[in-house]
């Protein structure tokens, strides 16, 4: 089983997936690869809204909040700002609970059944030492 690194376009997270993987989330992503942390972040933005919006909307929210929270210094460590643009996506749910869907299209119906899950086919990878396949060599 080939791992290859895949970067989220979203944060920046670098992960290491199966192709298998990462093409199944560009697929439900527009062609985009978004880490796990990110879908889920997408998914929040879709259900705490009074108007039900699309994926591709809540994802250019996303990427849009990512950018702005990024420090200015570029010598930051990529943890360091991961663990920073959580915090604020934490704040920002905290702000505003997810508001439970009565219509029969809605995305999510209750809270009871959302349970977040790690798919065995990809490693979170935050070591930029080691040597891979990227997404972007594969692609070409």
């Amino acid at each position: 089983m080939e791992l290859i690194l895949a970067k989220c376009e979203c944060c920046g997270l670098t992960e290491e997936c199966t192709f298998e993987y990462i093409y199944k989330i560009r697929e439900r992503y527009h062609g985009k690869w978004i880490c796990g942390l990110c879908g889920e972040a997408i998914k929040d933005e879709i259900s705490r809204g009074e108007k039900l919006i699309s994926t591709k909307e809540a994802m250019a929210r996303l990427i849009n909040f990512c950018k702005e929270s990024k420090p200015s210094n570029k010598m930051t460590e990529p943890t360091i700002h991961l663990i920073a643009a959580m915090r604020q996506i934490m704040l920002r749910s905290l702000d505003s609970p997810r508001a439970l869907r009565s219509m029969p299209n809605s995305p999510l119906r209750s809270t009871d059944k959302i349970k977040l899950s790690r798919s065995d086919s990809c490693i979170a990878n935050l070591s930029p030492e080691t040597s891979y396949t990227t997404l972007q060599e594969i692609m070409n």
